[in-house]
């Protein structure tokens, strides 16, 4: 995986973190699953589609999609969740683990599931 920094607009805020890219198949299908710690995942897909996530064998953690630069979509995402879908289509999801500092910044009024 590659570590990049990912910028974007979040509530009138201009929001800078460092990520690490899933690119691959094997990354995106592991995601968050048995990392104790780890830096927030930036997801890109090739085209835009309403793709189901789960949470087995995560932390809980914010789920972030993005159509483009546009953010469809914000929840907080508990362990064990079956199939946790976005309003609109997108093609970028970004996974923010709780035990991140970067966790703070979505934490106040979002929707959990």
């Amino acid at each position: 995986m590659v570590v990049k920094k990912f910028k974007f607009d979040y509530k009138g805020k201009k929001v800078e973190l460092e990520v690490q890219e899933c690119k691959s198949v094997w990354s995106q299908i592991r995601g968050l699953m048995f990392r104790r710690k780890s830096k927030p995942l930036l997801f890109i897909f090739n085209d835009k589609k309403k793709r189901a996530i789960h949470s087995f064998f995560c932390v809980e953690f914010v789920a972030v999609w993005f159509n483009g630069d546009k953010i469809v979509d914000v929840k907080i995402v508990k362990p064990w969740k079956v199939s946790i879908k976005p309003l609109e289509k997108f093609n970028k999801l970004l996974e923010i683990p709780k035990n991140s500092k970067e966790f703070a910044i979505f934490v106040d009024d979002e929707r959990k599931v």
